[in-house]
């Protein structure tokens, strides 16, 4: 039996691995590099909060690099800091509530992406063309863009806004597929 049990634990040990390698993996696609997500992944499926010592060890990375990770998944409102009477260490757990992850990721994403990005399109867009077609159509069309990434963002705001609304939540599901 201890065979089985230790075969057991072998297998956790690796779909644990796995998963924190994927989602690690992962973090390029919603915007945050591969040691920050997989410091979310380790907290997202730790059931109780975790010391950065314990989250150097298991992901072997220095404290430089835990420190300024942990900062940053705060900075994103999707890891929090678990203050413990009488300790030393500084423990973190992540946002368990999926929905809620969504919505913040989401809102950090506009802020650091789309709302830029709106900037620009409103800077290029904002000056008087000469007569020339070229000019006249990368007005019209950087006005377009504008206005198309402006509606887009709007939506997004009205989702995030919303999350508790049924239909909201509906689009959050659908979104998350």
């Amino acid at each position: 039996t201890f065979a089985a049990v230790n075969h057991s634990n072998m297998e956790f040990s690796q779909a644990k691995n796995k998963f924190i390698q994927t989602w690690g993996a992962l973090g390029s696609q919603w915007g945050i590099n591969k040691t920050m997500a997989q410091i979310h992944a380790l907290l997202l499926i730790s059931p109780e909060s975790i010391s950065m010592e314990d989250i150097m060890d298991e992901l072997h990375i220095s404290r430089g690099n835990a420190s300024m990770n942990l900062r940053a998944l705060i900075d994103w409102g999707i890891v929090y800091k678990d203050y413990r009477a009488g300790e030393r260490k500084e423990f973190f757990y992540a946002e368990k509530d999926l929905d809620e992850m969504a919505v913040k990721i989401s809102q950090e994403r506009s802020k650091r992406e789309i709302k830029p990005a709106l900037k620009v399109l409103k800077e290029v867009s904002d000056f008087n063309p000469e007569a020339t077609p070229a000019q006249t159509h990368f007005v019209e069309q950087t006005q377009r863009l504008y206005d198309f990434v402006s509606k887009a963002d709007n939506v997004l705001d009205k989702i995030t806004e919303y999350k508790d609304n049924w239909m909201a939540r509906m689009v959050m599901k659908f979104l998350k597929k």
